[in-house]
């Protein structure tokens, strides 16, 4: 490879299915004011990622147009205003984009040192499914010890995240999955009580476990008006995409009479002030369980940039945990 280009993932013509993930050259970025140059050893896919390959989500002004919203590797080059990091550190970051490449760009905000042991694959694995559970859950949802919570999806990247960490932190924890394989790998995380969908009405058992105090929706749609029903008074649900439709009718009584409270948010295009804020709180609430291997990301399959296209078509198929991108040798 050029010292000057690298290879990227880009996305060939308006975007559409994974076959238009394809490997070409880009100049390697230089950090700017406050940025990170990280040579990439591994970078997280995320469902975003799909949404922007479709032409859905595009990315924010002045990020890269390939896709890519976590990586980890080592600190190659700093910007000027720079203090945190400097080369050779190992460390994760949350990125705009552009992490499906051998050098990234990220603010220093956003840089988090790598716990313990940990590789650079479960590293990868972290900084968007992590940010968004302690946002949506812990600060947005106002998560606590003792309560009942429930994550859909539960062996989704962000599910087996909201599994662990609402575990470890003393909540209750219920999912809902799809299939037994999955309900028993939900269990192993945590969850107290893990609800095939395929075969069961997570409404009625919800009910009977008495209700629910904090919901994260992943779904949409016609989950929410159910959502509503199996919350408790004073309940609150969190709503972070809209894989089932964007659209609900529901009842208003409900959320009136329950005293509930629905919110949801998008964590991409959010300042790197916020997102610097919420690095600080994980590196002093949940770096330690990282490093202790209390909470741990896990890990479905590893591909190489090559395959980029094989990793995004395995987001569709049936996948227990993260899937991950490394650069060709």
């Amino acid at each position: 490879m050029s010292e000057r280009e690298m290879d990227v993932v880009g996305i060939e013509g308006a975007g559409g299915g994974p076959e238009v993930l394809r490997l070409r050259r880009e100049p390697i970025p230089r950090p700017g004011s406050g940025e990170v140059l990280i040579r990439v050893e591994a970078a997280g896919v995320n469902r975003p990622d799909v949404l922007q390959r479709l032409g859905h989500y595009p990315p924010p002004k002045g990020a890269p147009d390939w896709p890519g919203l976590e990586v980890a590797g080592t600190v190659e080059a700093v910007g000027e205003g720079t203090g945190r990091h400097k080369p050779g550190d190992r460390v994760m970051a949350l990125l705009p984009g552009g992490g499906y490449a051998r050098f990234a760009l990220a603010p220093e905000g956003s840089v988090l040192s790598i716990p313990g042991g940990l590789d650079a694959v479960h590293a990868a694995a972290i900084p968007e499914t992590f940010f968004t559970v302690w946002h949506n859950v812990f600060q947005r949802g106002a998560l606590k010890a003792g309560e009942r919570f429930l994550v859909h999806g539960g062996t989704s990247g962000i599910g087996t995240v909201a599994i662990q960490l609402a575990h470890a932190r003393g909540a209750c924890v219920a999912t809902t999955v799809g299939g037994p394989e999955k309900a028993e790998a939900a269990r192993r995380l945590g969850a107290e009580l893990a609800i095939d969908y395929r075969r069961e009405d997570f409404v009625e058992r919800l009910r009977d476990w008495g209700g629910v105090d904090l919901t994260l929706d992943m779904v949409g749609g016609d989950y929410l008006p159910r959502n509503l029903q199996v919350a408790a008074p004073e309940g609150r649900i969190v709503q972070i995409a809209t894989l089932r439709g964007q659209r609900a009718e529901i009842d208003l009584s409900l959320v009136m009479t329950k005293r509930l409270t629905l919110t949801g948010s998008t964590l991409r295009a959010r300042d790197a002030a916020f997102k610097a804020q919420i690095a600080r709180e994980l590196e002093r609430e949940v770096w330690p369980l990282l490093a202790s291997g209390e909470v741990e990301p896990l890990i479905d399959t590893v591909y190489p940039f090559s395959q980029a296209a094989k990793a995004h078509q395995h987001m569709d198929d049936d996948h227990i945990g993260k899937i991950v991108l490394v650069p060709d040798p």
